[in-house]
């Protein structure tokens, strides 16, 4: 655990030259391992002159941010050995993969994970071999490392991962390493908020170190080139105590910057522990902590510290130039491969590994034992700590619906009330995240068990607007850190679910794109466990954001999502509250998948029972037999199909038109909650069989589709079922303003009226028997938008609508011949 200040005569402000010594070596021996993964595919100890076919015919990997990474990994673990720390570590600049590779191999936790990558001179071939090459292991922190729960491949995210690790993980250290290259991101910068959130006596804690090594991959970097006083002022502007360190390598004192920085980290981690331990005393006393000014570090080093200080003349180490491969060509040219084997040489290997390849046991002796090894630490492996939720029964949350329509509910207040309940059977392991819109989104009724988490100034109102020092409700405008805050907390063996207005979830497109990869991969690594589902709640969605305007419309969301591996995707369009709270329950039981569920939060029609509603989601999709007017044993002579609450709303509307207009056509309704039932089930886990298809959608019937997004999805999705080009797909099509939401429908050609001309224009000879019908349906939208433009309301008999009102209001006198006889 994060451990009070050691008594003076036992404190470790004082290392021993004994000790660096050891922590010296090892530092030399992971920048070795790290150059040999980059470069070398033999001859991984140097026991014989390097030469060309030594070296990989391809240089891929990283090398400038490595060297700082591993100095602080070695001193990491001074720390933990002396005060039996539960750290981690997070590190920022994913491309010093080949780092923190050399350190968990160095911990032995590599080998236990990898038995043939042995800790021999074998094992060290094959370790240096398979970096970036082909059957081996990324150049990044990948999913493959152990002890990392972030790749850092795309740069933001280090430090909301690493708070989102520590909630609710009261004895967690994540020591994150924060590049001056990402540091410049829109993401990291406001990530540094987490102080105004972190609860000092309930959540762990996050030691940010920003490493200034001064260059991104050409180009100097921001961080590293204003005063001491501005970087320092901002630092402690975001409610942090920084601790300025510089090092440098002199050559007669080597132990000198190691001395300096070990008497600097054990004053943080005393700093840390006073915090901790007076923040428990406050909460054993009754009372709340008041939000610490929590230490970080600012680390300056060279760029490709310890490596080539020139190349072909020009400045390497301390410049760009080192950022990947410094020695472009030591396959090809003598002068390159004479420079890589100096600087190798310079780690001196043969101190550092016994005759076998072995690693010195003094050398050894520096790292940690057995869980508290930071690439062993089981937080790391969140799926090997994960414990199921307890959950309440949703099915005693039910709307009652005694016929289809006849009750109006608001789908996510009703789900509001059952995550009240998850949150209060689950008091330390599931969290709601989401951007200041948890009460916009219905959700309020969690309120009623748990507060807002707030950890900066109070003024007297807060109280009634639900913040507090502790609570399970994570709220801050910022779409990123919402989402890696979740991220982190899924990571490190928890549950929760980020709700978001539907528009403004494309922020996280890259994030989501990240996570999806890392699931897909850690679905092939069988050491790392499942995790709990990432979970969206989209509401405030596109067909109800008409008071909000164009910029509030967009349901792209979903077609991004379905780029993803098909084992790891979901997307669901549950149609009413009854359907939710079933699809939601489905979902907080999932494991190792992206949910993405999309609600609305507006009064709406209930059209199935709570068993009904079961059924339905369990098939994913089906035929709603009340809604149609197909009979038994005969096929349909049209098939409407919906997805989505508000399409649904149009499409049971326009089939009433039609069964009233046109009573001899045999009208089935199909309705979609599991979008990936449209696939195939060579494409897709919860993809259809082609015959069930067909069962359902018929086989050669005109299927008229009005759907929640983008039309063209759905003709992606069910492609190969789709023989003729049978299925029209009427969605959002990019037509929006601030209008009514009828208007909006009508705008994008999804209302009922032009769902009925649709099926008029689609099915056998209607468009000429029935003109006069598609032409008052014309009208219809004529009179509807007149309506709204004047009166800035939708006209009462569609505002109003319900199922079973009958469809003679919008063509009368009913037709029964046709409408030319």
């Amino acid at each position: 655990m994060i451990s009070v200040p050691a008594p003076p005569s036992t404190s470790p402000s004082a290392p021993i030259d004994e000790e660096l010594h050891a922590l010296h070596a090892w530092w030399r021996a992971a920048n070795y391992l790290s150059v040999g993964q980059i470069y070398l595919m033999d001859n991984p100890l140097l026991r014989r002159p390097l030469e060309a076919e030594h070296v990989k015919p391809r240089l891929l990997g990283h090398w400038g941010t490595t060297p700082g990474l591993t100095f602080l990994y070695a001193h990491v673990n001074r720390a933990i050995r002396q005060r039996s720390l539960r750290s981690l570590f997070v590190t920022g600049p994913g491309h010093g993969g080949p780092g923190l590779v050399a350190a968990s191999y160095l911990e032995g936790t590599y080998t236990e994970t990898y038995p043939a990558i042995s800790r021999d001179e074998a094992g060290l071939r094959r370790l240096f071999t398979q970096f970036s090459f082909p059957g081996g292991i990324p150049s990044h922190v990948a999913p493959e490392t152990p002890g990392s729960i972030h790749e850092g491949g795309e740069l933001g995210y280090s430090l909301s991962h690493a708070y989102g690790a520590v909630f609710d993980n009261p004895d967690q250290l994540a020591v994150t390493v924060v590049g001056d290259g990402e540091a410049e991101t829109g993401p990291l910068a406001t990530s540094w908020h987490g102080t105004a959130f972190v609860n000092p006596a309930r959540d762990g804690v996050v030691l940010p170190i920003l490493h200034l090594n001064g260059y991104k991959i050409a180009n100097p970097t921001v961080l590293a080139r204003i005063g001491e006083e501005e970087l320092t002022a901002l630092m402690r502007g975001y409610g942090h105590e920084p601790h300025l360190f510089t090092a440098g390598f002199d050559e007669e004192d080597p132990l000198e910057f190691h001395r300096r920085f070990a008497v600097l980290l054990d004053e943080v981690l005393d700093r840390i522990a006073e915090i901790k331990a007076a923040a428990r005393a406050e909460v054993e006393a009754g009372r709340e902590p008041e939000r610490p000014r929590w230490p970080m570090i600012v680390l300056r080093t060279p760029k490709g510290w310890t490596g080539p200080k020139e190349v072909d003349g020009q400045r390497t180490e301390g410049s760009w130039r080192s950022h990947q491969v410094p020695l472009t060509s030591a396959r090809d040219t003598a002068e390159h491969l004479a420079q890589l084997e100096a600087w190798m040489r310079s780690y001196r290997p043969e101190e550092l590994f016994d005759e076998e390849g072995r690693l010195c046991p003094q050398i050894a002796e520096a790292s940690p034992r057995g869980e508290l090894r930071m690439s062993a630490n089981p937080t790391t492996n969140g799926g090997t700590i994960l414990e199921p939720l307890r959950l309440p029964d949703f099915r005693e949350y039910a709307v009652e619906v005694p016929a289809p329509g006849a009750t109006l509910a608001e789908p996510t207040r009703v789900l509001g009330t059952w995550l009240r309940d998850v949150i209060a059977q689950n008091p330390t392991t599931f969290r709601l995240f989401g951007p200041d819109e948890t009460a916009s989104n219905r959700l309020q009724a969690v309120y009623e068990v748990t507060d807002k988490q707030w950890n900066a100034d109070f003024v007297p109102e807060d109280r009634a607007e639900h913040l507090a020092r502790a609570g399970r409700v994570m709220e801050v405008l910022s779409e990123h850190q919402c989402q890696g805050w979740l991220e982190g907390y899924l990571l490190t063996g928890r549950h929760g679910v980020l709700s978001s207005y539907e528009a403004f979830i494309h922020i996280v497109d890259s994030m989501v794109n990240q996570h999806a990869k890392w699931l897909k991969v850690t679905n092939e690594i069988e050491w790392r466990r499942p995790i709990a589902s990432l979970n969206y709640l989209l509401s405030s969605h596109v067909w109800r954001q008409d008071h909000n305007g164009f910029s509030h419309q967009d349901p792209g969301f979903i077609d991004h999502v379905v780029n993803k591996k098909a084992e790891i995707v979901r997307v669901y369009l549950p149609p009413d509250a009854n359907t939710l709270l079933s699809t939601f329950d489905h979902c907080l039981r999932s494991r190792q998948y992206v949910n993405v569920v999309v609600a609305g939060k507006q009064p709406g029609p209930s059209w199935l029972s709570m068993d009904e509603a079961v059924l339905h989601c369990t098939r994913g999709l089906g035929i709603w037999e009340w809604a149609g007017t197909e009979s038994a044993g005969e096929e349909p002579d049209v098939v409407l199909a919906c997805a989505g609450d508000i399409p649904t709303i149009e499409t049971l509307a326009a089939a009433e038109l039609l069964a009233a207009q046109i009573p001899e056509l045999r009208i089935r309704v199909v309705n979609v909650v599991d979008l990936m039932r449209l696939q195939e089930d060579t494409e897709h886990p919860h993809g259809l069989s082609r015959s069930a298809f067909d069962g359902i959608f018929g086989r050669d019937v005109p299927v008229v589709f009005a759907y929640h997004g983008y039309p063209w999805l759905i003709h992606r999705l069910a492609y190969r079922h789709d023989r003729g080009s049978r299925i029209h797909v009427r969605g959002y099509k990019e037509e929006g303003t601030t209008t009514t939401p009828f208007d909006m429908l009508m705008r994008n050609d999804v209302d009922r009226f032009h769902l009925v001309m649709d099926v008029i224009d689609r099915v056998g000879d209607l468009a000429t028997r029935y003109a006069g019908l598609r032409q008052r349906m014309a009208d219809e939208r004529t009179r509807a938008r007149a309506y709204a433009y004047s009166h800035g309301e939708d006209l009462p008999e569609i505002a109003s609508w319900q199922w079973g009102d009958g469809g003679d209001a919008a063509a009368a006198p009913a037709d029964t011949g046709g409408d030319n006889a």
